[in-house]
């Protein structure tokens, strides 16, 4: 047992020498930190007035370039403001220029239409100025063919008194021989017309005539002078009724009945008709010195 105790008594002093020296040692240690400890604290103390004032350095820094960023965002808001301001004023421009463009393009149609009436009325003056050139030309016309209708008048005039001279002068050779042919037909002479008791029949049947006005038609002279007078002899046969008037037809023309039928005349006798004291008269050659008068019915 005593050797037990010994033992755990040499032991438990060994571990004493070993734990000494080492507590010793890392009080030392401990003991050299300390002054090291405070060395570093005191530039840490020292080093605090200078965080603090890089601090508010980058404080106000960091202000300034909030402001600055704000300066920027506010220039680039007047910017955008003043690039919209700069669209709408492109846009009233285009729309100012397509108004403009407008006007000139209506500006160019109503010269065009101005263009286009001024046209018309040079094309509507020049068929004027033709008009009146040819109504001119026309009254030119009416005014030479009136001339010409006066010579015509005036020969026909001159040519119409000649045939009344004529037809006096014949009449005045009729009363002259009138008695010789009272003679002749008192002695049965053969120029008596011939009448059969037919002719006589038919001439008692007929209707007493419907007579007209008289009338200003005229035949013209060569058709007059072909057809008509003392050389053309014709019998009318029996009067027409047309429109309730008594007529009949020869050389192309209507004649109406201004006067009674003769007593004694035939409608089978040859008669004619000539242009006497202005107006027209149907004779016999049986029976000079009698005449009736007649109208040209056109």
């Amino acid at each position: 047992m005593k050797h037990v105790e010994l033992l755990s008594t040499g032991v438990l002093l060994l571990l004493l020498g070993i734990v000494a020296p080492t507590f010793a040692q890392e009080r030392h240690e401990e003991e050299a930190k300390a002054p090291k400890q405070e060395e570093q604290a005191k530039p840490e103390k020292q080093a605090k007035p200078e965080k603090q004032q890089q601090a508010k350095g980058e404080q106000k820094q960091e202000k300034a370039q909030q402001q600055q960023a704000k300066g920027q965002e506010k220039q680039q808001k007047e910017r955008q403001t003043q690039a919209k301001g700069e669209q709408k004023q492109q846009k009233e421009q285009q729309q100012q220029a397509k108004g403009q463009e407008k006007q000139q393009k209506e500006r160019q149609q109503q010269v065009k239409g101005e263009q286009k009436q001024q046209k018309e009325q040079q094309q509507q003056a020049k068929g004027q100025e033709k008009q009146q050139k040819e109504r001119q030309q026309q009254v030119k016309g009416e005014q030479k063919q009136e001339k010409v209708q006066q010579q015509q008048a005036k020969g026909q005039e001159k040519q119409q008194k000649e045939r009344q001279q004529q037809a006096k002068g014949e009449q005045e050779q009729e009363r002259q021989s009138q008695p010789q042919a009272m003679s002749r037909q008192e002695g049965g002479s053969s120029q008596r017309p011939q009448r059969s008791s037919q002719d006589e029949a038919r001439q008692r049947r007929e209707p007493a005539l419907r007579l007209s006005a008289r009338g200003n038609g005229r035949i013209p002279d060569a058709h007059f002078r072909s057809h008509f007078g003392r050389e053309h002899r014709f019998h009318i046969g029996s009067p027409q009724m047309v429109d309730g008037y008594s007529r009949f037809q020869y050389g192309g023309y209507w004649f109406g009945f201004v006067e009674p039928w003769p007593e004694g005349w035939y409608y089978t006798d040859n008669v004619y008709i000539d242009y006497v004291d202005g107006g027209y008269y149907l004779y016999n050659p049986y029976y000079p010195g009698v005449r009736i008068a007649i109208s040209v019915v056109l």
